[in-house]
């Protein structure tokens, strides 16, 4: 069977908001080995490999139950620390984490850009899709230690936004995507961007609902209150818990805001890339 040759024509006027969708379809290939890569160069020479995508998590929700559960007392709308912290932190993990690596993808992948063609959107989709590998393995450990606590009695119960799922890994992704791929336009020519976005997302962390429900940053702080509605995560985390474990802030018009702002931030990202890739190998 002889495999038919694709033939591509290079542009420099193409249009901004141009994907070139049917070239990435073409280089699906080389998307699954630049996972493959990811997945690999990352645990490569670690003794526990992939059950550090276990560890993190766990790890994470026993420091918060401590600190911020014991410790602090804040409130989780009467669920079980351990599990409505997993929650915020799965959510935000995989956003964090399409968000930190997306963001110097033209740095970290300069030498490539410089020397072979292929459609550069592969890169950040790869990233995306790399860490939505990870996601499933920590929603698999947040399941388990649901089921542990429907079995020990606790009061939580899956409602009929669970449905939404679908919808808010998408807008998980997406919000990363865009972000991160304006951030990385931008870190070509200004690089302490570079050395902020690590500690800036952690900072961004505190600005939403992840050890906090929404109802108790509005009612001990609703001056500040604002800040934390605003931000496009804090409806998709709610939305996340409140399908789930039954609790959470819910609102229409708020996960209606969160997706008009990943739109507007994936039209930005996608003008701003397109821009930048045509002439970044003279700034990096």
């Amino acid at each position: 069977m002889v495999k038919e040759e694709q033939n591509w024509t290079i542009e420099s006027g193409a249009s901004l908001f141009d994907l070139k969708l049917n070239e990435v379809w073409a280089y699906r290939d080389l998307l699954i080995l630049l996972v493959r890569r990811d997945f690999v160069s990352f645990y490569k020479q670690t003794i526990l490999g992939p059950l550090w995508f276990f560890i993190q998590p766990l790890f994470t929700t026993i420091i918060f139950t401590f600190i911020f559960g014991n410790l602090a007392g804040i409130s989780t709308d009467s669920l079980p620390k351990p599990l409505f912290y997993m929650a915020g932190i799965t959510a935000w993990n995989y956003f964090a984490d399409c968000l930190t690596k997306t963001s110097s993808v033209f740095k970290d992948n300069a030498a490539i850009f410089g020397k072979v063609y292929f459609p550069r959107l592969i890169m950040p989709l790869s990233i995306v899709v790399s860490n939505l590998v990870r996601f499933a393995v920590q929603m698999l450990l947040f399941l388990i230690l649901m089921a542990y606590y429907y079995f020990a009695g606790a009061n939580f119960n899956i409602s009929w936004a669970i449905c939404l799922f679908p919808i808010i890994v998408t807008l998980m992704a997406l919000l990363g995507l865009g972000a991160g791929m304006i951030i990385s336009a931008m870190t070509t020519k200004y690089r302490d961007l570079a050395f902020l976005i690590s500690f800036g997302v952690q900072l961004l962390m505190y600005a939403t609902t992840v050890i906090y429900p929404l109802s108790e940053a509005i009612k001990k702080y609703p001056a500040y209150a604002w800040i934390i509605e605003y931000n496009p995560m804090t409806p998709i985390i709610e939305t996340f818990r409140y399908g789930f474990l039954g609790q959470g802030s819910f609102s229409w018009l708020s996960l209606g805001y969160a997706t008009l702002v990943t739109i507007i931030l994936m039209l930005l990202g996608t003008i701003v890339f397109n821009k930048v890739e045509r002439n970044f190998v003279d700034t990096v």
